[in-house]
């Protein structure tokens, strides 16, 4: 049913990689991340906690940088461990949040100069634009919902993006001990469509937000369009909920494989989490971005 969209889409869809090495750990750890393009002119639309990662990344490093410039001075002092504990709170330097990020945008746009980032204040939302590029490596742009009253209980849609990250094309480097992009290795990685029916709106007071979908959308799917048969955007994928159904199973015996066991099993849906076409459009229009609006399908 989505055949023709879905190659539609996949003109103007495109990856982000990643590439994260944490403090405590010595592998590296690639994800990717998606954003579309909704004009000729080199703008994009992804999420914003995507776009926050590519905004902060040198920043990042800055301060992992100054941290172990600090630490340094205390090689040979008897008292190492404490400077550590106290610099690792100064620096805010710990297992849980990457000390390097690189990121690499493929297939979007050749040798461009620079970027500007818009976040949007409340939604998962952010604008990518491209600046001062040579060509376009996308086909096409978004053709957004013009009348979101299509937007509809039971509507049938689809979304694209690349939650698998198989590219290979990184590594570490022993001699300035950091990670790196290589010419080597696999450089893409496939896109991949899910499907699903509209099941609720979400709102913020009396102002509808978000679509939720009867499927989850996938890590690295982030970012990527929701769209109808036509290839019409309904709006962004986002994040997946999960919604206890209270189907609990607690210490249950069962049979399995000829063997009685205890089991325990707590039950979730996860459902898709998208920004609305409405916040997208009302965004750009804000930024003065040009985009296209069409009608979508009955």
């Amino acid at each position: 049913m989505f055949v023709e969209a879905i190659e539609k889409v996949d003109q103007f869809t495109r990856p982000v990689h990643f590439i994260l090495r944490y403090y405590t750990g010595s592998d590296i750890v690639p994800g990717t991340g998606t954003l579309f393009f909704v004009n000729e002119e080199g703008f994009a639309i992804t999420c914003r906690h995507i776009a926050r990662q590519i905004m902060y990344a040198n920043s990042i490093y800055e301060n992992y940088l100054k941290f172990k410039t600090e630490l340094r001075r205390f090689e040979k002092d008897p008292g190492q461990e404490t400077q550590r504990n106290f610099l690792e709170l100064k620096y805010k330097i710990n297992s849980e949040n990457p000390i390097r990020i690189l990121f690499n945008f493929i297939n979007c746009v050749a040798n461009y100069k620079a970027l500007n980032v818009y976040l949007h204040p409340t939604q998962d939302l952010a604008i990518i634009q491209f600046r001062d590029f040579e060509s376009r490596q996308y086909q096409g742009y978004a053709r957004f919902l013009k009348d979101s009253k299509s937007v509809r209980q039971g509507r049938y849609l689809c979304r694209l993006g690349y939650p698998f990250p198989e590219f290979t094309n990184y590594q570490y480097n022993k001699d300035t001990n950091d990670i790196e992009w290589t010419k080597k290795g696999r450089i893409t990685s496939p896109s991949f469509p899910i499907d699903g029916i509209i099941t609720r709106h979400i709102g913020e007071g009396n102002e509808i937000t978000g679509i939720e979908m009867s499927t989850p959308g996938l890590r690295g799917q982030s970012g990527g369009p929701l769209f109808d048969k036509n290839g019409t955007v309904y709006g962004m994928q986002s994040s997946t909920r999960h919604l206890h159904l209270g189907f609990d199973q607690v210490n249950r015996e069962v049979i399995t494989d000829g063997h009685r066991k205890r089991v325990s099993n707590y039950p979730f849906l996860n459902v898709g989490q998208c920004v609305h076409v409405e916040v997208i459009k009302h965004f750009l229009r804000e930024k003065k971005i040009a985009f296209y609006e069409t009608e979508g399908i009955g």
